[in-house]
């Protein structure tokens, strides 16, 4: 339908070769058409490359970008956003997998809920590397609903609280992306300095399906994240540093305060030492 707003799915690798077909297949396989993909690989020193290069012979829409050095998870994303034309974005781990309705369920959703909402997120099905099922991110019942509340609206409270959103079911608004000028080059990952920067000016919306699986890959990033000397650490320090300038209410600052002190004793726990007196210190200026 050509009155259907352009989605962009930027598909991010780095040494997926045993998912990366299987992923860009789940976005070839959409109900929603309206959709451009683009691959960035980050220098992937496996054969996922040679793999995309197969895949695009036999689907030339897909618009692929080979990085001669790794530049990391942040910057490639930006390289494809900044090549991408879509009114609506997906940051696609390429070892992730969409389930066929979650643009059409993301793309609706955004429409529908007005002009001051800017990302939806939804539930997910969690998978082992083989793509068994594991568990779902929110608990269902028997007919596919969450169990639980899943917050809405203003979440920037949330965001600060606690872990609540599964980062492969976000879907978002160019604007959202452009207003807070990309993800941010200096981090090792995304997802917690994107929910803390865009709840603080935009609502969030939670559509009620599972619309993605999510891949458990042993010695991922995002499973380095709690290792020991994790520069994940000085990351989350830079968020957080981020939020405590966003912070409005006394409500929030007490909540941001509780976050920064679990955060002391994963620092203290990872011998993140200098990280330990970054949170403190940011504790006593709050």
């Amino acid at each position: 339908m050509s009155s259907q707003p352009l989605v962009s799915v930027i598909c991010l690798c780095y040494n997926h070769e045993r998912f990366i077909e299987e992923a860009i297949q789940s976005v070839l396989q959409q109900t929603y058409h309206n959709i451009e993909i683009i691959v960035v690989d980050d220098a992937s020193s496996d054969s996922s490359r040679k793999i995309i290069e197969q895949l695009v012979r036999q689907y030339p829409q897909i618009r692929f970008i080979p990085l001669e050095r790794n530049v990391g998870n942040c910057k490639a994303f930006n390289i494809g956003l900044q090549a991408s034309k879509g009114e609506y974005i997906i940051d696609l781990a390429t070892d992730d997998v969409l389930l066929p309705e979650r643009v059409e369920a993301g793309v609706k959703a955004l429409e529908e809920a007005g002009d001051h909402f800017g990302v939806t997120i939804a539930n997910c099905e969690i998978i082992d590397e083989e793509g068994n099922f594991v568990q779902y991110h929110y608990p269902i019942d028997g007919q596919g609903k969450s169990k639980m509340e899943v917050p809405e609206g203003d979440v920037f409270l949330e965001v600060i609280r606690r872990y609540f959103i599964c980062p492969p079911t976000v879907m978002f608004k160019r604007q959202v992306i452009e207003q807070l000028g990309g993800y941010d080059e200096q981090l090792t990952y995304e997802d917690f300095d994107f929910w803390i920067r865009s709840s603080r000016h935009f609502k969030y919306n939670y559509v009620d399906q599972v619309l993605v699986k999510k891949r458990i890959v042993r010695n991922s990033l995002s499973r380095k994240q709690f290792s020991l000397g994790s520069g994940h650490t000085r990351s989350t320090y830079l968020v957080c540093k981020k939020a405590s300038k966003l912070v409005r209410t006394k409500e929030e600052a007490t909540a941001l305060k509780k976050r920064l002190y679990y955060e002391v004793r994963v620092a203290i726990r990872l011998l993140n030492l200098r990280e330990v007196w970054s949170y403190l210190r940011l504790i006593l200026s709050l």
